[in-house]
């Protein structure tokens, strides 16, 4: 019989590598099943046989991810059997790319993968901190409170990434409108004041001046300067891809005075909750702290829960590293360090996140509510200083004719 080299995982996602004696694959595939194993290379006598990959077109949102999970987690607490749950979300699954995934997760546990296994084969659908939960929940046969607990997360981190689109979207959309605007305005129209004011002779005053040589740059320059502004984004997409530029970024949008205050709550809530998530569900401190550093969404906070994961690994206590960051207020400070002696990390962390979360709903509320009359302003003044400007040699000129 053939012996077959394999490198995969386990159970409990550790590496492990060996050599088994089977008929043909599909005897070695059911031998490693049995062992619970995930294998990702395997050679036979030098030939090294190709394991398909799950691939997943398309994407699937946040929403529908939270669905899945609260309708999961009923099923379970109703005492379904686990591919049953699956077969049926799936089949009622509307987001095809989602209903393929479901279905090839429950090709996977009937084939005796465990639950967390056969979702770590799709890593851009469940990310680490949802397979590591669910894999806590297998482990201490608390699935059903697990999966709840994973729904009420997401559902909330879906609301706070709204408000932080409500925050940018209206600005922006806004703004990119009214550059329209100007733009059309010094590219279609300026230039007929300015034919007719040429034909006049007139002495045209400064303001008038300026609003002609931007109209003649912009049917000039318009296009490269189009492409320059392209080019420009492009680039700064590269760089913020690369480790230093993020890092670069990151640090500067926390330091803007309107919007930094705001990104550092934003942090500070998605860190909380997530980590009092992880912690409340059994999840070792350690994993994770690493779990939460990858989902900080910003390179500072999560270079700060890196050194705070190394301090603790070193046998120290998580305040005083939490401090030393100087990322995170002192009173989310104190409240974890109060969390911590009193064993109730996981309940102070999930009241901390509640207070930011709260707290960027207002800050989003009161930037938006301070914006608008800022934005009507500076669109009046640049809209009505180009027609004003447009307007004023012939306000001369009518001066002159009256005179005469």
């Amino acid at each position: 019989m053939p012996q077959f080299e394999f490198r995969g995982t386990s159970r409990t996602g550790q590496p492990v590598a060996g050599v088994r004696v089977a008929a043909n694959r599909d005897a070695l595939d059911a031998l490693l099943r049995r062992e619970m194993i995930t294998p990702t290379r395997i050679v036979e006598k030098g030939r090294e046989i190709a394991i398909p990959k799950p691939k997943v077109g398309g994407r699937v949102g946040s929403k529908d991810l939270a669905i899945f999970t609260r309708q999961f987690s009923v099923m379970i607490d109703a005492g379904l059997p686990l591919v049953q749950c699956l077969e049926i979300l799936s089949s009622q699954q509307e987001n095809k790319v989602f209903a393929r995934v479901l279905s090839g997760v429950r090709s996977s546990v009937e084939s005796g993968s465990t639950l967390a296994n056969a979702l770590r084969q799709y890593p851009k659908v469940f990310d680490g901190l949802y397979t590591n939960m669910v894999e806590a929940g297998e482990t201490g046969g608390i699935l059903d409170t697990i999966l709840q607990r994973l729904a009420a997360y997401i559902e909330k981190a879906v609301k706070l990434k709204r408000a932080v689109k409500s925050a940018m979207i209206y600005p922006v959309s806004v703004l990119s409108i009214a550059a329209g605007v100007i733009t059309l305005l010094l590219w279609k129209v300026v230039p007929i004041f300015a034919t007719l004011f040429a034909g006049m002779g007139v002495q045209l005053p400064l303001p008038t001046r300026i609003v002609i040589g931007l109209s003649r740059f912009v049917g000039t320059f318009a296009l490269p300067a189009i492409v320059v502004l392209i080019l420009l984004g492009f680039g700064v997409k590269w760089y913020y891809g690369t480790p230093d530029g993020r890092m670069m970024i990151d640090s500067l949008m926390l330091k803007l005075v309107i919007i930094g205050p705001l990104l550092r709550k934003i942090a500070v809530a998605r860190f909380t909750r997530t980590l009092g998530t992880l912690v409340t569900s059994g999840v070792p401190m350690l994993e994770a702290m690493d779990i939460t550093a990858r989902t900080a969404g910003n390179a500072v906070v999560e270079k700060a829960i890196l050194s705070v994961r190394k301090a603790i690994e070193a046998g120290r206590t998580i305040v005083d590293p939490l401090r030393e960051t100087g990322v995170f207020p002192n009173m989310v400070v104190q409240m974890i360090g109060v969390g911590e002696q009193t064993g109730a990390l996981d309940a102070m962390l999930q009241k901390v996140a509640d207070f930011y979360e709260d707290e960027v709903d207002v800050a989003v509320g009161d930037l938006l509510t301070a914006m608008e009359p800022l934005i009507i302003l500076l669109l009046g003044i640049v809209v009505g200083g180009v027609v004003i400007s447009m307007y004023m040699p012939l306000f001369s000129l009518y001066g002159q004719l009256a005179k005469g």
